[in-house]
């Protein structure tokens, strides 16, 4: 144990913060689990177990990918996207359809299944980072750099968006803040955002999903006409939040777990507040913050330009997740399918989001060591 907490490099904070999330999704998931477990017929031990197995493996993960120098990313960048396209196709095509939704592909023997828009994000992230890094001398070239960033930016953003629009609207948010960060102009930041806005406009329209869009978007801006069954989610996570008060009911004693679709992934913020109060609610909250302010640091710090760009598409990613999921359960955005990152029961994306992290901490080592490599020399010389 000893070897293992020495050889883990990085951001110390970034560390405890994962630690901190792992254990409130433990007690967060197994207080939510109750009705599904009843659903399946298995002990909520059993679920836990599965969901600790995720953790661990996720852990096991970031250290794996932490341990990589950064710059290994950058060389798989093309690789990733290559692969991530055709499976973003097959998704749509072939995939796994959940509440009228295709957005995952089945692991063959082994029980689980994945969303490809989990691998889409670090691959589209990897590849801005990469592309931007290595344009900046040639960055308003519309062949060389241009084209080819936003044709990678809208193409993703339509295979997504068909299925998972919330996710496919972040994602290409984070797009939007890497271009501004990389120095592509106004102009072609602008033509990126008008092509996205005639994709988006083409999907809630046209796609297959558009009445499920036009539905919940209409729950939301009149919900005093909504129909009970399209606002039922919405209302039970108020009411959820609306009798946690101040200090919350208490670990284990929600009762809205009994009424909540998706309690223990999409609605869990609405949990905590419940069982742990506003005080809980804001406690993470401030986690997430403090997970940015250290991540903007990094960023800041980054020796590297690929590096910088590469922990700052991840860190937004992820706070900008975190920040969804936690407006829908009060109540200020439309329901979508979007989990609280490290704290919902979500499965592989789970082990998706701890490489990312994991990332995150690689660029973190390469801002410490050269300071150790310098005090070396420093202390050579001297001798």
């Amino acid at each position: 144990m000893n070897k293992i907490l020495s050889n883990t490099k990085g951001d110390r904070w970034i560390w405890l913060i994962v630690i901190l999330l792992s254990v409130i999704s433990l007690l967060a998931v197994y207080s939510a689990i109750g009705t599904l477990a009843y659903k399946r017929g298995v002990g909520a031990e059993s679920i836990l177990m599965k969901h600790l197995a995720m953790i661990i493996g996720g852990i096991a993960l970031m250290y794996i990918s932490h341990k990589l120098d950064y710059r290994y990313y950058r060389g798989i960048s093309k690789l990733l996207m290559i692969i991530t396209l055709p499976l973003l196709l097959y998704t749509l095509l072939f995939g796994s359809h959940v509440n009228d939704a295709s957005r995952w592909i089945a692991i063959p023997g082994t029980g689980l299944s994945f969303q490809t828009s989990d691998l889409a994000k670090l691959a589209l992230i990897t590849y801005l980072a990469r592309t931007l890094s290595l344009k900046q001398e040639n960055i308003k070239d519309v062949k060389q750099s241009f084209i080819p960033i936003m044709g990678a930016v809208c193409l993703v953003f339509i295979l997504i968006a068909l299925a998972n629009l919330s996710t496919a609207l972040m994602l290409f948010g984070v797009s939007i803040l890497l271009l501004i960060i990389g120095r592509i102009s106004i102009k072609q930041i602008a033509t990126v955002c008008l092509a996205g806005s005639i994709l988006l406009a083409g999907v809630v329209f046209l796609g297959p999903r558009h009445k499920t869009y036009a539905s919940r978007i209409h729950a939301f801006m009149h919900p005093e006409v909504a129909n009970p069954d399209k606002s039922y989610q919405s209302d039970h996570a108020k009411i959820a939040i609306a009798t946690g008060g101040i200090f919350g009911k208490g670990v284990g004693r929600s009762d809205e777990i009994n009424y909540l679709p998706e309690a223990y992934s999409d609605e869990i913020y609405a949990i905590i507040i419940e069982e742990y109060g506003l005080i809980g609610g804001l406690v993470l909250i401030g986690i997430y913050l403090f997970l940015l302010y250290r991540c903007i640091k990094i960023v800041t710090k980054a020796p590297k330009a690929f590096g910088a760009l590469l922990a700052a598409g991840l860190s937004f990613s992820l706070t900008i997740q975190a920040f969804a999921n936690m407006a829908v359960a009060v109540g200020l955005g439309p329901v979508t399918g979007i989990p609280l990152p490290l704290v919902s029961m979500g499965g592989t994306s789970i082990l998706f989001t701890s490489v990312a992290f994991g990332i995150i901490l690689s660029v973190s080592r390469d801002i410490d060591e050269p300071k150790k490599v310098i005090v070396g020399e420093i202390r050579e010389v001297a001798v």
